[in-house]
């Protein structure tokens, strides 16, 4: 269970100021580090703006905040401040699991109280974060009725036209366009280079109960975008409201760094801007690596736990099929009939966990949003007798507010029957799993099963990957990867990309498991017992330390992480092939290591030609090594024990 370690906590004086009459009013903040700067303008005309400096340089230049409400003026022209309250917090927390074992939560924060002279909203406030991190801010309202919103004025300004890495959808590819280019809506994170030694990213975080934001460019502008409020799903428009009594947004986050990886290295903010865990007990929640059993069928799936339990896995899991066609209205998620169109079966579910629990490994259920939408009360149970430890939501609607609800209410029930979770499709996190840790992973990335190319692999790290865990999908011995990149890349993005359930193998089946039974998706690859799976078998699935290197969108990325008392490394080329030369400085002090480095060799006449080798290093070693286009080098640091 994760807990607060408390440092340092000050709460300043409140100041108020209901007798000031100037037009203008502004509210300065800035960060711990002195590096952020937030300056809050409040014009009785024109209404409110923001501002932000970082480093003495702008990032956002005057942008407008607020809403717009149904059947109402702009809002909030007309606001007036009241009140200022002033907070700082210095605080560590230690997450049930993460990239790192504990994380600094220290800011300090402005709650600016307003009134109006709009009949709709009379009163309301405007809280604000300085991380070193980056900047937070959101709305708090707290009305005696609902407000029915039209959409969300907030701007994003830049000084001058950026370069951005802007995706369409949650799992189309993500492509460097200038800001002018972007047309229609993008979605968030979103990563802007300013210049070659300022980039910033833009982002939401604790989405719990709104409809979810994503960006577009502010007509005739090639240098600001605004948010856009999220109303549709399966071609069906949802209202946003904000509910009577009190009332949060999400928060709206600017980050900005010296390069990207900076950036990144920083992305626990969005943890910080939710709230601490609120599951008592943690214990059941266990992340590990998943395999799928593909063949749906109780002898495959036997043998799939085997070759688990052998390899060190944790789990596997059952993907659509297991209770029909899970497209089909008429399949039932009660009851276990395989699609015949993917398995003959037969499948007995409770003899395989049974069988899985003998060994050590759970089993995981695929449920589509059909069933799931329908029977999630009557499900859970079920499972739960079943002895079911996961469950994988497919295609869950997300973007209304109606359905952004509905999920993180799903995930809060299962939480009260034990149930990690794994939101597939078209969910993007914004920090939530902090609050219900059995929110494992989640995809919203364009994964192996899209046999995404490394290049785009290494966009989606610098952007997606700013939002949290990510369910790549990895496959290694399918045909597949020579289209994405190369085995040692394969290797490479099992640490570069953090998921708490690693699915690894997912378009292959173990050896063991007979081609001839058949099973569900494109799982032409098999596992041969060859030493590369030695990586798989070691490769952890949480960190206690993480260092992001070196990189750029599309290039390269260069990842270190450590677990216990070894470190792991992960390299990705792009479009260009790169000469790295990493200070190993990371590594314990007064420590020799066995460092086990796996990079690509075509020269070989192996399967997966990939050379391992093992050298000694220490803290003042340098690992210098040329990675060819689309390739990629994955290294295991071991201290040698005398």
């Amino acid at each position: 269970m994760g807990k607060i370690i408390l440092k340092t906590f000050s709460l300043l004086l409140v100041l108020q100021l209901g007798l000031i009459s100037c037009i203008n009013q502004n509210v300065n903040l800035s960060s711990a580090d002195g590096n952020y700067h937030f300056k809050l303008n409040t014009d009785m005309v024109s209404g409110l703006t923001y501002s932000i400096d970082w480093n003495k340089q702008p990032i956002i230049t005057k942008s407008a905040l607020g809403f717009q409400f149904k059947d109402s003026i702009n809002f909030p022209v007309g606001a007036k401040i009241i009140s200022i309250e002033n907070n700082s917090v210095d605080t560590t927390w230690i997450p049930v699991y993460g990239e790192q074992s504990s994380y600094l939560d220290k800011y300090n924060e402005v709650l600016v109280k307003f009134s109006t002279t709009n009949a709709i909203v009379k009163n309301f406030s405007l809280r604000v974060r300085a991380y070193n991190e980056g900047v937070a801010f959101r709305y708090e309202f707290n009305q005696k009725d609902p407000l029915n919103i039209s959409s969300e004025l907030t701007e994003y300004a830049f000084d001058k036209e950026p370069i951005v890495w802007v995706s369409k959808a949650t799992q189309s590819p993500i492509k460097k366009i200038k800001l002018s280019e972007l047309k229609g809506s993008c979605e968030r994170p979103l990563l802007a280079e300013m210049s070659k030694s300022l980039f910033v990213a833009l982002g939401e975080a604790a989405l719990v109960d709104f409809a979810a934001m994503k960006f577009v460019k502010t007509e005739g502008s090639s240098n600001k975008l605004q948010t856009q409020l999220q109303t549709t799903s399966f071609k069906k428009t949802y209202a946003i409201q904000i509910p009577a009594g009190g009332f949060a947004t999400p928060w709206r986050y600017i980050m900005a760094g010296e390069s990207p990886s900076a950036i990144l290295q920083n992305n626990f903010l969005l943890l910080n801007l939710n709230e601490p865990n609120k599951i008592k007990n943690t214990s059941w929640i266990e992340p590990g690596k998943v395999i799928r059993e593909t063949t749906l069928t109780t002898i495959g799936a036997k043998a799939t736990i085997d070759f688990a339990t052998k390899h060190n896995l944790k789990y596997i899991e059952f993907d659509g099929g297991w209770y029909g066609n899970p497209w089909d209205d008429s399949s039932d998620s009660r009851t276990v009939s395989v699609d015949p169109r993917r398995s003959p079966g037969p499948l007995d579910l409770e003899e395989v966990v049974k069988y899985g629990k003998q060994n050590g490994i759970g089993v995981i259920l695929y449920v589509d949003r059909r069933e799931i939408e329908k029977k999630l009360d009557e499900l859970l149970p079920l499972y739960k007798s079943w002895g079911v430890v996961g469950i994988k939501f497919g295609f869950v609607q997300v973007g209304p507010q109606y359905w952004t609800k509905w999920l993180y209410e799903a995930v809060k029930k299962t939480s009260d029957y034990g149930f990690m979770i794994d939101v597939h499709d078209n969910y993007r996190p914004t920090g939530y799993s902090r609050t219900y840790p059995n929110l494992v992973t989640q995809e919203g990335i364009r994964g192996d099963e899209e046999a995404t190319p490394n290049e785009l692999v290494i966009n989606s790290i610098y952007t997606r990957m700013i939002a949290g865990a990510a369910d790549q999908t990895n496959c290694y011995f399918n045909e597949r990867i020579l289209e994405m990149g190369s085995h040692a890349s394969q290797m490479a993005k099992s640490i570069c990309i953090y998921s708490p359930w690693q699915f690894i193998y997912w378009y292959d089946r173990p050896e063991g498991v007979s081609t001839k039974i058949g099973g569900a998706g494109n799982s032409k690859g098999i596992i041969r017992e060859i030493p590369d799976l030695e990586f798989y078998d070691k490769i952890p699935t949480v960190w206690d330390q993480t260092k992001v290197i070196d990189g750029y969108p599309g290039e390269f990325v260069i990842i270190a992480r450590k677990k216990s008392d070894v470190w792991y490394l992960g390299a990705l080329t792009g479009t260009v092939e790169k000469e790295i030369n990493v200070k190993l400085d990371f590594l314990d002090k007064e420590k020799i290591y066995n460092a086990t480095i796996y990079s690509d060799d075509s020269t070989l006449d192996t399967e997966t030609k990939v050379k391992i080798e093992t050298i000694e290093v220490t803290q003042d070693s340098n690992l210098q090594r040329r990675i060819m286009t689309k390739n990629g080098l994955a290294v295991i640091f071991t201290p040698i024990v005398e």
